[in-house]
């Protein structure tokens, strides 16, 4: 499978090449083992003379049938379809099927013809084995000395190449330069490539030959050279390295070496985000948008608020506020963007956005965009810590939200979750309140208001990619809690670069927006999927465990709520919907009750009914709603992965 399609004229070069390199060798092979076929029948008749044996009278006509019988017999045992490079046992097992089916079909046309009684058989027996020898030989006698050549002019790591196209030709000008790795042969599913040769190395067969070859070249690192591959190649191409039991590696992505993320001969592990099953959603720049703005991300420690920053700055942000509680987190990004973007003014702020007197500072000198990304996200936790789920993801938000509309902020985005939809746990509800509260405080006003839902966000702080990293690392067992719990997920870029589109996909003054983000994945698929890439084996080499589904948790989430209707934006992987129609003053009172709660001496059943008067179609338990538990979109709403139209 070439990595980039080459044009048709290229295309037939190649296959031209390809034919015509492997066509000589292999007629020079076939002449050869004609010619031993012969010497071999007439040998063995001039040895059976000799033992008195009465001549042939016919020997010409035996040297046909021997010749033609026997060498249709090889090829139909696939004898032709190896290199003499890498002669192997496989080889050998066809050379002695093909001679002992080969003898039994030439004493068959003998007895048609009548010959039969003049074949001796001091002739026919030992003929099998005899053929064995003199064919076997020469090849093995040039595997040896191509090894030995191999050993004596060269060293270093074996590599066997996924793929022959312009990625591999540049990866084995490198590892020709390079010297610690030596290239034994191409992989491609171009079936006119094999036996061509790229860079002096030939194409060995398909990918689905993978573990065959693998056996016969004797590599001691698979290296995938396929960056244009799409998820759903890449897990097949992944289950076939895990099938030979090698450690393998993928070259870096043209876009990760611009990025300077790679050095041109760092060989990479496997990224997760290319076994999720689609392609990652691509997305035009918004620099035009942020470029020369001031920006207030909360939360900028964390793994979307720190990855938020990073791309305002790279749009050209002229101020970027790193509003964090976090020490560590906030000086570590800090510092790096400080580094890495000396042109930008970066604050960082230490406090907690629910303080409204630290939020007016931090909002100091006029602010045109604030993105809130701090909350509590953890849901097994969550359940039995309501008050700071209210606190941080309630109050905080509306905190954040006055501030934001008391200065003048041009756009407020609030990053939400899918367990928000027809929620089952506290941090679902706590989230769905906090949009409900986003939404009384700018009801009426000029800021713009936009909800960005995420599904779960791979390798981000929390997740369950960090959790898998470190019991492979500790030699396992991987822990899922159901084996058919499932998930949406999206990478840290695609959820940054939603969060941005968000401001400046339509002039609305509020708006919910989501990802479309295709099928949701298994858990138990991605652990073994992740164990695979660590060079193990799942259920081998590393157990998997379940453990049952934790405290607020569902098997599957759902995309979309039922009286909401998503729209295709202008951007085709984005979704809008305007936000439900919902009883605001109502909501205002609840949040001056929730202010009153926190500040004396509730306890967590009051707090917690005030979240279920709050969020009514919060059903707490989640598992017990049958219909929520399989993850079945309510009436009128679309299937996960689809969208539902205009009207």
């Amino acid at each position: 499978m070439a990595d980039v399609a080459p044009p048709p004229g290229v295309a037939a070069m190649k296959f031209a090449q390809g034919s015509a390199a492997l066509l000589v060798p292999r007629l020079l092979i076939v002449v050869h083992d004609l010619l031993m076929i012969a010497f071999v029948w007439s040998g063995l008749r001039w040895l059976a003379s000799v033992a008195g044996a009465p001549p042939a009278s016919s020997l010409l006509l035996e040297l046909l049938i021997a010749m033609l019988v026997q060498g249709v017999t090889l090829q139909m045992v696939g004898l032709y379809q190896g290199l003499w490079r890498f002669a192997s046992l496989p080889d050998l097992a066809n050379l002695v099927r093909g001679a002992l089916i080969g003898v039994v079909l030439i004493v068959a046309v003998l007895f048609l013809l009548g010959r039969l009684p003049e074949v001796p058989r001091r002739v026919l027996f030992p003929y099998p084995v005899a053929l064995v020898v003199m064919l076997g030989a020469p090849r093995f006698l040039y595997r040896l000395w191509k090894d030995y050549q191999h050993a004596k002019h060269g060293s270093g790591t074996r590599v066997l190449v996924l793929g022959a196209g312009r990625t591999a030709e540049n990866l084995l000008r490198e590892l020709r330069a390079d010297g610690r790795y030596q290239p034994v042969g191409l992989l491609d599913d171009q079936a006119g490539l094999k036996g061509a040769k790229l860079q002096g190395v030939p194409v060995l067969g398909t990918l689905d030959d993978l573990p065959y070859i693998a056996q016969e070249t004797a590599p001691q690192l698979l290296v995938i050279a396929m960056p244009s591959a799409t998820a759903v190649e890449m897990q097949r191409v992944v289950a076939l390295c895990d099938e030979t039991g090698l450690p393998f590696r993928t070259v870096p992505r043209l876009a990760d070496m611009l990025e300077g993320k790679a050095r041109r001969l760092e060989l990479s592990e496997v990224r997760i985000e290319d076994l999720l099953g689609r392609k990652p959603v691509e997305f035009e720049p918004v620099s035009t948008c942020i470029a020369g703005k001031r920006v207030v991300v909360t939360g900028a420690g964390g793994s979307i608020g720190s990855e938020l920053a990073r791309q305002c700055v790279a749009a050209g942000a002229a101020t970027v506020v790193l509003f964090e509680r976090a020490e560590l987190p906030l000086v570590e990004i800090a510092e790096e963007l400080g580094r890495d973007h000396p042109q930008t003014e970066i604050r960082p702020f230490l406090a907690d956005c629910g303080d409204p007197a630290a939020c007016r500072l931090a909002f100091q000198g006029g602010v045109d965009f604030v993105f809130h990304a701090a909350a509590c996200k953890q849901v097994p936790l969550l359940e039995g810590q309501v008050r700071e789920a209210l606190r941080n993801n309630v109050v905080a938000t509306a905190t954040v939200a006055r501030v934001a509309r008391e200065t003048g902020v041009g756009s407020f985005v609030l990053i939400s979750t899918d367990k928000a939809i027809c929620p089952v746990n506290v941090l679902g509800a706590s989230k769905r309140f906090a949009e409900l509260a986003s939404q009384a405080v700018f009801a009426d006003d000029g800021v713009k208001l936009a909800v960005v839902r995420f599904g779960n966000v791979l390798d981000s702080a929390g997740s369950v990619v960090p959790a898998f990293r470190r019991q492979i690392a500790a030699g396992g067992p991987v822990t899922v809690t159901h084996p058919e719990v499932t998930r949406y997920f999206m990478t840290i870029p695609e959820a940054c670069q939603l969060i941005l589109h968000s401001v400046s996909l339509d002039e609305l003054s509020s708006a919910v927006y989501a990802l479309d983000m295709g099928r949701p994945v298994a858990i138990r698929e991605l652990a073994e999927q992740m164990i695979r890439l660590s060079g193990k084996r799942p259920g081998i080499d590393i157990a998997v465990t379940y453990t049952g589904l934790r405290p607020g948790e569902k098997l599957h989430e759902i995309l979309f709520d039922p009286s909401e209707r998503y729209q295709r934006t202008r951007h085709p992987r984005i979704l809008r919907a305007l936000p439900r129609q919902a009883d605001l003053e109502r909501i205002r009172d609840l949040l001056d009750r929730l202010d009153q709660l926190l500040a004396g001496s509730a306890g967590e059943d009051e707090l917690f009914a005030l979240l279920c008067e709050a969020v009514p179609e919060y059903v707490p338990g989640g598992e017990q709603d049958e219909q929520r538990a399989d993850g079945r979109n309510g009436p009128g709403v679309p299937e996960p992965g689809g969208v539902a139209r205009a009207g």
